[in-house]
């Protein structure tokens, strides 16, 4: 746990949350004008908001929309979701009717390394346990709906295959919400004529597969369906192109995806409502919540605050240039989290030498975040750093940032919500809602009808600053396919190493001189976008030496050990 101003002493995350005064999920409904017949609750503290509720509220106005994205993440952890939930906090303590609109956590980092995704300290979302694990079983769904295609797709080939699909060329995976490095590679169909026909196969983590994009980019049941229908399965012999549609399988797995694609609402430590949906990982897919939650919540309060995950360079970029460009949002202000030891980290600083000064290292990694501010300012959205404040910050060291936002004209406020709660957060809050009242002059990057190599080149080019893009040739005949077929008019989903601004984890601050290698092309037609993966970027990823999930435990009917 870090310690951020006056948190040296502070409870556990899940004895902060295990000890909050929660209000009947009911009762934060009511708050927002939901009523009994609005929601359909899951225990005390979870529910599901109806489409009843949707259809009521398509003609109230839109609230303003907030963007928390951050700078590259380091080891040392920038608390992004935590002030995310503080930001959301602190404006109800200034009268503002806030809402939250966050992702849900995965199974594969709450058990690995990287712990939950319900904030922080003083600043979380609650019920904490049940949002890190279960949750209402969104999860669960989309697991189901994924492999229940890959097991119609072995069945189909098993009865003879009437579409004369190449098992050596289905490209859709099975998935798991577990890391589980041992799955990436398997073999299926083995044991005989009685248990299928053998082939390649592996499995994906839940929130990279493509269902998990489908349900945050749906409008409704409607649009749920078509998409399910134009997921690009694999090929046939003859190199044609097969899709859901053609094993007539999209409404069988709608059927498992009705109830999750209702958003989900709960609440912070300070009861602001939260409506949490989906999580599709910033590093293979786009990272951001549902479009339905996000335009419900933006029908419900007058400001609400989203996240896109890890830094701007792949959360920002991609909810920006597709999940806004879909769903037709207009972001009112951009706030980016930045912390004093992540820019050390990136000034050439080891993780264990973070504590001490060092106004030199944070002016060496401040290039990090310069970069992440010009970049956010090339979308016409006014922009704000927070910087989540530490206890071994120094005035020198934080003068150094605020003097880098003011010569690029961003606000700069601190953060203490990690320690605080919303007290701690008024002074970002403040700032936030001044930018919200600034013209937002938000436009998109490239144009969709461009070439995918002249769309990727661009986000390259500006996003990561990089000199040119370099295609295998395995990439460029993927390219040529996915044109052929008639899908090169998608928005580019680039899948990269998250802790650089290059395709190079270990190229820190603000890399020069570099190109990006895209190594494979991947078609999500029914998502709606192209996969294009540089670098390593492991779509299942494997469990550390020593796992989260070996603290985890059961004591006296509490849960203990999440984090």
């Amino acid at each position: 746990m870090h310690s951020p101003v006056g948190g040296q002493n502070m409870l556990s995350d899940i004895e902060i949350a295990q000890g909050a005064k929660m209000l009947p999920i009911a009762d934060v409904a009511a708050r927002l004008g939901l009523g009994e017949e609005d929601i359909e609750l899951y225990g005390r503290y979870k529910a599901k908001i109806s489409a009843r509720a949707e259809q009521r509220l398509s003609g109230a106005p839109d609230g303003k929309l907030i963007l928390v994205t951050a700078i590259n993440p380091t080891p040392a952890g920038e608390g992004k979701t935590t002030t995310s939930v503080g930001l959301g906090e602190a404006m109800c303590k200034l009268g503002k009717n806030a809402v939250l609109a966050l992702r849900e956590p995965s199974l594969g980092p709450v058990f690995g390394i990287k712990g939950g995704a319900a904030g922080g300290g003083y600043a979380q979302v609650v019920p904490m346990e049940d949002i890190n694990l279960h949750f209402t079983g969104d999860m669960h769904a989309i697991t189901a709906a994924n492999n229940l295609l890959c097991a119609l797709i072995d069945n189909h080939l098993q009865q003879g295959n009437e579409l004369g699909i190449d098992p050596r060329r289905i490209v859709f995976k099975r998935c798991l919400d577990i890391n589980d490095r041992a799955l990436r590679f398997i073999n299926v169909g083995l044991g005989g004529k009685v248990n299928g026909v053998p082939r390649e196969d592996g499995f994906n983590i839940t929130v990279a597969s493509e269902i998990m994009a489908i349900l945050c980019l749906a409008e409704d049941v409607d649009d749920l369906k078509k998409r399910l229908s134009n997921i690009f399965i694999g090929y046939r012999y003859d190199n044609s192109p097969v899709f859901v549609r053609d094993l007539g399988a999209q409404g069988s797995m709608a059927a498992l995806l009705k109830d999750a694609l209702q958003p989900n609402l709960v609440q912070t430590l300070e009861n602001t409502p939260a409506i949490m949906h989906g999580g599709p990982f910033a590093n293979i897919a786009h990272g951001c919540n549902s479009v339905k939650a996000t335009k419900l919540a933006l029908k419900l309060g007058d400001y609400v605050i989203t996240e896109a995950g890890f830094g701007s360079d792949l959360g920002a970029e991609k909810f920006f240039d597709i999940k806004c460009r879909y769903a037709g949002l207009k972001p009112d202000c951009t706030v980016i989290v930045a912390t004093v030891r992540a820019l050390k980290y990136n000034g050439g600083v080891s993780k264990e030498n973070l504590k001490e000064e060092n106004v030199a290292a944070v002016e060496a990694g401040i290039v990090n975040l310069k970069a992440h501010i010009e970049n956010m300012h090339k979308y016409g959205v006014p922009v704000v750093v927070a910087i989540n404040r530490f206890d071994t910050d120094t005035d020198a060291e934080l003068k150094v940032i605020s003097d880098c936002c003011e010569q690029l004209g961003s606000e700069f406020a601190l953060s203490e919500v990690f320690a605080k709660g919303g007290e701690g957060g008024t002074e970002l809050a403040e700032k936030v809602l001044l930018a919200c009242e600034k013209p937002s002059d938000f436009h998109l990057l490239y144009d969709v009808e461009d070439t995918i190599q002249n769309k990727v080149t661009t986000i390259a080019k500006e996003i990561y600053g990089a000199d040119e893009v370099v295609f295998t040739a395995a990439a460029q005949k993927q390219i040529a396919e996915i044109e052929g077929f008639g899908f090169g008019n998608l928005p580019i989903c680039v899948a990269k190493t998250q802790y650089s601004l290059s395709d190079d984890a270990a190229r820190l601050g603000r890399p020069q001189g570099f190109s990006i290698t895209v190594r494979e092309a991947r078609l999500s037609a029914g998502a709606g976008f192209i996969v294009l993966l540089t670098g390593s970027v492991m779509t299942m990823p494997g469990l550390p030496k020593k796992p989260a999930a070996l603290s985890i435990d059961v004591v006296d009917g509490k849960i203990t050990g999440l984090f």
